[in-house]
C-alpha cells in the first residue's frame, strides 16, 4: 500500500480512511498508507479529515466570513522554505545577514564557519544592540503566515522559497519581539520603538505590493490611518 518513498510523503491516507499530513500527530505513526500531495487530493479519493484538522478547518471557514475575505488553505510552515543555503558553502540565509549585517567582526560556533555564534547587531525594533547571535531572530517583515492569508496561499513551492528567502522582506530583531510579532500584521503589531515604526509602516507594505499582496478592506483602513500618521509628522517635522 505504502510504495511512495516515505521522505517524499506529503499526506497520508490510512487504512481506517483518516488523511493525515505532515501537521497531523499521527502522521509519523501511519505506517499503511496510500501517499498524495495534498489533503484535498487525499479526500477527493474518500478520505476524511481527522477531528481536529475538521474544526480547524471550520474555525478558519468562520475567521474568511467574519473577515469579508475568501478562504485560503490552511497555513503550514513547512510549504515555504526557508533559511536556504543556494550557494551552498554550508551558511544559509540567517547566518549569511548575520555576517552582512555584523558592525564588528564575528565569530563562529566552529572551524567550518557555518554558524554565526557573535557579532555586533542593532534591532530597529527594540532600539538595542546585541553581541550574541542566539539573541536575534531573522524576522519576515511581512509574515510567512499572513502572506499565505493574503494571497500567498496559490503560489507554488518555488514561490513561496523566494519570498520567504528575500533579503527585502528579512530583518535581524530580537528574539522574544519577533515572537510577540507572531504572525500579526500592521494593524495588530508595531515594534515598542516608535522612532521606527513609519519606517517599519513603510517596509511593510513595499513588501506587500512587490508580491501583490491584499489586506482586506478592514485592514486597508487602518493602515491608510497608519500611512496618514506618518506623513503628517513628517509634514510637521519639517515645517517645525
Amino acid at each position: 500500500m505504502a510504495s511512495t518513498p516515505s521522505s517524499d510523503v506529503k499526506v497520508k491516507l490510512s487504512s481506517s480512511g483518516i488523511c493525515h499530513d505532515q501537521t497531523s500527530a499521527s502522521f509519523n505513526r501511519t505506517k499503511k498508507y496510500q501517499a498524495f500531495d495534498t489533503l484535498a487530493d487525499c479526500v477527493e479519493q474518500g478520505g476524511r479529515l481527522p477531528k481536529a484538522k475538521t474544526k480547524l478547518l471550520d474555525k478558519a471557514t468562520d475567521e474568511a466570513i467574519e473577515q469579508g475575505r475568501a478562504f485560503v488553505a490552511l497555513y503550514n510552515r513547512g510549504d515555504w522554505p526557508h533559511w536556504l543555503d543556494n550557494d551552498k558553502d554550508c551558511q544559509n540565509t540567517r547566518h549569511e545577514i548575520l555576517i552582512q549585517t555584523s558592525t564588528k567582526a564575528v565569530s563562529f560556533k566552529s572551524e567550518k564557519q557555518c554558524n554565526v555564534l557573535s557579532g555586533e547587531w542593532y534591532d530597529p525594533y527594540s532600539s538595542e544592540t546585541f553581541t550574541l547571535s542566539t539573541d536575534l531572530d531573522l524576522d519576515h517583515i511581512v509574515p510567512l503566515k499572513f502572506a499565505h492569508g493574503h494571497g500567498g496561499s496559490i503560489w507554488n513551492r518555488q514561490q513561496k522559497a523566494i519570498f520567504a528567502n528575500d533579503l527585502d522582506n528579512l530583518i535581524l530583531a530580537q528574539a522574544s519581539l519577533n515572537r510577540q510579532k507572531g504572525a500579526k500584521g500592521l494593524n495588530d503589531w508595531l515594534p515598542p520603538n516608535h522612532q521606527y515604526r513609519c519606517e517599519y509602516i513603510a517596509h511593510f507594505n513595499r513588501v506587500m505590493d512587490k508580491y501583490d499582496l491584499a489586506y482586506i478592506p478592514s485592514e486597508q483602513r487602518i493602515v491608510n490611518r497608519l500611512v496618514k500618521a506618518c506623513s503628517n509628522s513628517r509634514v510637521k517635522t519639517l515645517t517645525e
